[in-house]
């Protein structure tokens, strides 16, 4: 199935900047992807696979960045709603990388399941009242993607973990490095309201919580958050927003799970 061009976009569309060592942020219209490239090896491994059609853009803007002969070795999802999946066959197509995910992901990612509508009216916006049109339907990249190990390691990438922060969707991962406290958070944080059209065109920086019109599980969210808060961030790399960078968000992160709906 194809997903139509969204036409949405924000004032950071197009920025690849470095958030942190080897970990640069590529914003899609109204989503980050990053890349985690190591200059020695000129390897790479991408976290999600950004907006539908966006794949001659992420590819073109990885080339300019990192030179044509960088190898990428993997891709990982944070989880696999349409704006983290929606490039993904087209990148495949050009990187037969394997794929890795939560095993609850897999449903979605094999063809098995779809996720459940949208839930428009949990929270007021114009990007909220659009969800129901959002494509929601499963892929099936089943040569390509596998489960993440439960030792928390992440393949091709030495000193990362990921954890599962469940919530948004039930597979939904966060990857860490502690040597820096790096935190790629997927959805399961955002820094800008993302229900709201006018706050996702301008990227008004504030810590939010999942997008609501996509959550599944609010209990899961908020105790997803206080996991994340135990880590003492110190920096936020989010799906959704100008990425945070600090010294330490553990009391912005527990806060922010406090204030969150109640499923």
């Amino acid at each position: 199935m194809s997903d139509p061009y969204m036409p949405l976009t924000s004032i950071k569309s197009g920025v690849l900047k470095e958030y942190a060592k080897g970990v640069y942020g590529l914003t899609v219209q109204i989503v980050n992807v990053y890349f985690i490239f190591d200059p020695d090896s000129r390897e790479a491994v991408l976290i999600d696979a950004g907006m539908p059609k966006s794949a001659p853009f992420i590819l073109k803007e990885a080339e300019e960045r990192f030179g044509g002969d960088f190898q990428l070795k993997a891709i990982v999802l944070t989880h696999g709603h349409f704006d983290h999946v929606g490039a993904l066959e087209e990148l495949l197509e050009k990187w037969p990388v394997p794929v890795y995910t939560h095993p609850e992901e897999m449903p979605y990612l094999t063809g098995k399941a779809d996720y459940p509508p949208a839930k428009p009216d949990v929270k007021s916006g114009l990007v909220a009242k659009l969800s129901p049109l959002f494509p929601r339907h499963s892929i099936d990249i089943s040569s390509h993607v596998k489960p993440l190990s439960e030792d928390g390691s992440v393949p091709f990438l030495p000193g990362w973990k990921w954890t599962d922060t469940p919530g948004h969707t039930p597979g939904h991962i966060s990857l860490f490095r502690e040597s820096d406290r790096t935190l790629i958070v997927g959805d399961a944080v955002t820094t800008v309201e993302q229900e709201s059209l006018f706050e996702v065109a301008i990227q008004k920086q504030e810590l939010n919580g999942p997008p609501a019109y996509f959550t599944m599980d609010w209990t899961k969210a908020a105790d997803s958050i206080r996991k994340l808060a135990e880590l003492k961030p110190a920096s936020l790399l989010t799906g959704h927003g100008v990425p945070m960078m600090g010294d330490d968000f553990s009391q912005e992160l527990l806060s922010l799970s406090n204030r969150l709906p109640v499923s």
